[in-house]
């Protein structure tokens, strides 16, 4: 069972990224602060539920929760500042949204660095333990995943509705037949270094 509150502080907000790993779109993060009474049964790290359980828990936490807020940090930034700069420039940039500000951050990971003067503490696998991680895991990577449904339409070809820019065996086969797109992670090691030739 997720526990509800870290700090005892009534306004205290969860945040947690997607898309960390991808070869292509942005990373997104998302910051949520949940009342002192919520209670949910499904709601859990975003990683283990189904998309259909997370466009469900989608309403509802935007339904149910003080505030919340998402960013989107698009490659040509985490080219520029590198993927752990951008995953933490999204959660600072979802925190400043939210309003009213909370009292006391939570962090998903063991990685942040010090926002304005608000107390926070990172918890390793913290998505798994706090509601307010888990519902902005679950922003996170619904809004992540509905961008990335979005750019498929203009390039099908990388499957990016199925792979969400993951780096699959069809995600760099793409790659390697059809070379990248202005939505490739630059900085990233797209193809694999040794490459197997057909014989």
């Amino acid at each position: 069972m997720l526990q509800l509150n870290y700090s005892g502080l009534e306004l205290e907000c969860g945040t947690d990224e997607a898309g960390r790993g991808c070869l292509a779109g942005p990373v997104t993060a998302a910051a949520v602060i949940l009342p002192t009474h919520f209670k949910n049964q499904i709601l859990n790290d975003s990683k283990q539920l189904s998309e259909k359980k997370r466009d469900s828990l989608l309403p509802i936490i935007e339904a149910e929760a003080l505030c919340f807020s998402y960013t989107h940090i698009y490659q040509e930034e985490i080219d520029t500042i590198n993927i752990l700069n951008a995953s933490i420039l999204a959660m600072q940039k979802s925190i400043a949204k939210l309003k009213p500000a909370p009292e006391f951050i939570i962090v998903d990971g063991n990685k942040f660095k010090p926002y304005k003067n608000i107390p926070h503490e990172t918890i390793i696998k913290g998505d798994g333990k706090f509601l307010s991680i888990a519902a902005a895991s679950v922003l996170a990577k619904t809004y992540r995943d509905k961008y990335m449904n979005t750019i498929h339409e203009e390039f099908p070809m990388y499957n990016w509705k199925q792979n969400k820019g993951y780096p699959t065996k069809e995600h760099r086969e793409a790659i390697r037949k059809y070379g990248i797109t202005k939505y490739h992670r630059k900085s990233f090691k797209l193809l694999p270094s040794q490459l197997t030739l057909e014989v």
